[in-house]
This record gives structure tokens, C-alpha cells and sequence, in this order.
């Protein structure tokens, strides 16, 4: 039954009688953007707020009880309770130079500390090569980050967040910033300043850098973890919505994972598949089957439209898509031997923005 109701309101989205409780959402911005995480059932998922599609919902939440409690109701009807994780204690300090360090990183989920290295991409300004479904640079117009996170800040501001809110693993990521690193040097020098201040695992962001070297340089710097993301599963989907970052192709995505594998190891290696952009059933799953394979964990989530974004109307994947993608997957997962538990830090360890946990993986 969790599992349903976890995949029907990340597909279908939550009304909330106070769309501000708990710790802050997020509206537009690198991902997961216009959602906010709850807590239910003892799992804290990350579930869409602000959007079009949350608006029409047939989940709600009124105002809390004297504990903090709400009741999640579907169609009028009660189907269970959900609290907010609270607001972190680090969002109210700053840096020396008056940079706040909920500018520098947030939390995800309940645990997970995030950040964008750099908040800008090569393709971003581009429509004829931006990804459709980006909205990286929407929080820097917006005056809610920087533009560039040095080592020494993000540093700092992992450490605060270990000490103060018990966050136990870190998710960075980053605009592309080149063709040829990728952006696996910002990551280096970040991840080596973080390990300096804090023990906290980390993983690392980035599209294949064309010399894999940078696996072994990105382990060594103290990544444990590696993201290399797909977005979707078939070239054609990839080169019609996001046409520049389809130019490095799925084959190529796939030589990187067999590079990368052996130097992270099974299941430390992951990528991000965004169900709903167009691949069928059929074609995510047969793409899940060959990384799973090779031991890289597909972390497939249903596809959330952000506002300001080219693809903000297109309509996010059924409840019924999602499971019958995510069944399979998690027994494919767990016949493997990869499972988000296992995983040392990153999205899949999170799973708040996918329930494919809850299905074995």
C-alpha cells in the first residue's frame, strides 16, 4: 500500500492547506525543484508542491495537530499521516562575508546535503541546445544561490550541517563548464576540502569526462559515489529534448560506466532516468536491464515539469507508468544485489525522489 500511494503522489502531486510548513521548498532551480519533502510512513519522499499538475490533485494535507501532523486525504478520504521534516538549523548562518549558507547548500530530503558547484551551463542560454526540462540558472536570477561555490565554503558549510543537523552523505553537482573535464576538476577540488573538514561520504556529479582518467582522480579526491546522468533512455528522446547534452551519445555514457565501475565499484556508479519524456516501458527497462548488468544502479523518477521551463505543460507520468516501470526494476535491483541501502551516498542512497526503494531497489 505505501509504495502505491509513494508513487501516485510523486506522480499526481500534493495541495497543502500551508504550502510553507517545514522546511522550505523549492521553486525552479536545478532539481528536485517545486517540491517539497514529507514524511510518511516513517520514509521521507520528495513530493511535488508548486506545480500545475499538484494544483489538480486529488491528494491534500490540511493544517497540522498540536504534534505537527497532518492528515493526507485522497479524493476527501483519509489515507494517512505525513509530518515536514524540520528546517535546518545551518540555513540561519553565513559565511563571514555575509553569503548565507543556505545559498551555498541545501537539504535534501531529511539527511542529504545538495549542491550546484557552478550555476551555469555551456548549453543553458541556448535553446537550440538546453535541455527542455532545465531551470539551473532560474534560482541564480532569483537571487537564491551564487553562481560559484568555492571549495573552502562548501567546506565549511558541510561541516555546519554534519554538526548541527546530523546530515550524513552529500550530493554535488554542477552546470557542464567544458567539453573536456565535464566539470570532474570542480568536483575534485570541492570534494578534497569538504573531506579536509568533514567526514561525510560524497557523490559527485557530472557528465563523462572525456578522458576517464578522471575516475580515478575523482575517487582519490575523496568522491565515493559517482552520477553520470542519462535523463532519458533512447538517443531519439535524448536528441529531442535535450539536443546538446545528446551529443554525448547513450553508447558513450555506456563506455564511461564500464570505465567508472571498476574504480567506484557495483552499485556505487548510478544514473539519473527521467520516466515520462517519451521512452516507452519497454525501452527503459531493456537500458535498466544492460547497466544493472554492468552494476551501475538506474535510478529512474517520474519526470516533474518546472515552471518557466519549455517543457513546464508537459503532463508527468501516470501512477500505473511508474509502477509498471518500477516493479520489474526493483526486482531487477534487488536480484543483483544493488539496493539504495548499499549505496555510500548520492540519490539512489537518498531515495526521496523515486519510490523505487520501496519495490526492492
Amino acid at each position: 500500500m505505501s509504495r502505491h500511494l509513494i508513487t501516485d503522489l510523486q506522480s499526481l502531486g500534493l495541495r497543502l492547506a500551508d504550502p510553507e510548513a517545514g522546511a522550505a521548498g523549492r521553486r525552479g532551480g536545478a532539481g528536485p525543484s517545486d517540491h517539497k519533502a514529507i514524511t510518511l510512513g516513517g520514509q521521507t519522499v520528495m513530493v511535488p508542491i508548486y506545480t500545475g499538475q499538484a494544483q489538480t490533485s486529488p491528494f491534500e494535507a490540511g493544517l497540522p495537530d498540536d504534534l505537527g501532523r497532518r492528515i493526507l486525504l485522497r479524493d476527501g478520504a483519509p489515507v494517512g499521516r505525513i509530518t515536514f521534516p524540520r528546517p535546518p538549523r545551518f540555513y540561519g548562518m553565513q559565511t563571514l562575508d555575509g553569503i548565507p549558507y543556505w545559498k551555498i547548500a541545501v537539504l535534501h530530503g531529511a539527511d542529504v546535503l545538495a549542491t550546484t558547484l557552478m550555476q551555469t551551463c555551456i548549453r543553458y542560454n541556448d535553446r537550440r541546445t538546453a535541455c527542455q526540462f532545465c531551470a539551473i540558472g532560474q534560482s541564480l536570477e532569483a537571487g537564491r544561490t551564487i553562481a560559484h561555490k568555492t571549495p573552502a565554503q562548501l567546506a565549511e558549510v558541510a561541516r555546519a550541517a554534519v554538526m548541527l543537523d546530523g546530515v550524513k552523505h552529500m550530493v554535488m553537482t554542477t552546470g557542464t563548464p567544458n567539453v573536456i573535464d565535464r566539470g570532474a576538476s570542480l568536483l575534485c577540488d570541492s570534494a578534497v576540502a569538504i573531506k579536509a573538514a568533514v567526514d561525510l561520504p560524497i557523490q559527485g556529479q557530472c557528465e563523462p569526462p572525456r578522458d576517464h582518467e578522471w575516475f580515478g582522480r575523482m575517487r582519490d579526491a575523496g568522491i565515493d559515489t559517482l552520477g553520470m546522468h542519462l535523463e532519458a533512455a533512447t538517443q531519439a528522446v535524448r536528441a529531442r529534448i535535450m539536443p546538446g547534452k545528446a551529443t554525448v551519445s547513450v553508447d558513450r555514457y555506456k563506455e564511461a560506466f564500464a570505465q567508472a565501475v571498476p574504480v567506484f565499484g557495483r552499485g556505487q556508479v548510478s544514473t539519473y532516468i527521467l520516466a515520462g519524456l517519451g521512452d516507452t516501458a519497454s525501452e527503459i527497462l531493456s537500458l535498466c536491464e544492460e547497466l544493472v548488468g554492468m552494476g551501475v544502479y538506474p535510478f529512474v523518477v517520474p519526470f516533474i515539469p518546472i515552471t518557466g521551463t519549455p517543457l513546464e505543460n508537459h503532463a508527468p507520468p501516470t501512477p500505473d507508468f511508474m509502477h509498471s516501470v518500477l516493479a520489474p526494476l526493483g526486482q531487477m535491483l534487488s536480484e543483483a544485489g544493488l539496493q539504495a541501502a548499499t549505496v555510500k551516498a548520492g540519490c539512489a542512497k537518498c531515495s526521496a525522489c523515486s519510490s523505487i526503494a520501496s519495490y526492492g531497489g
